[in-house]
């Protein structure tokens, strides 16, 4: 993990938590994608995205609340809150982007990292 990560970091798998957080929210086209090996700021990107500023925000909301509720580590940082096109909620070990679905589509960051492994966040029912 990452220099920024914790002991309580390493009990959880907090970049599952958001993607569910984010899930709840009835976020789309939700993503985790392993970066550890090729960036050394960080281990997950989570990406995710809402139909409109106001979802997005929820989704935001959301994954904090969650991740707080549950004792997990607090944002480092969070950035493009105001516009809520694109917000980037940094918390060391993984960061999460929330897109609207017009500035996902225009960027296509999960194409940007395309040959990285894709991590399955959803819980199954046995």
């Amino acid at each position: 993990m990452t220099d920024a990560s914790t002991d309580t970091d390493a009990d959880h798998e907090w970049h599952l938590v958001a993607a569910r957080a984010a899930d709840d929210k009835i976020a789309t086209d939700t993503i985790v994608i392993d970066v550890g090996d090729v960036i050394s700021i960080t281990d997950y990107f989570v990406i995710t995205s809402g139909s409109n500023t106001r979802q997005v925000r929820a989704i935001v909301e959301a994954v904090e609340e969650e991740i707080t509720r549950l004792y997990g580590p607090k944002p480092i940082r969070i950035e493009g809150l105001d516009s809520a096109a694109w917000v980037l909620m940094d918390f060391g070990a993984f960061v999460v982007h929330v897109f609207s679905s017009e500035v996902r589509e225009y960027y296509e960051l999960e194409r940007l990292w395309g040959d990285r492994p894709r991590v399955p966040w959803q819980v199954t029912s046995a």
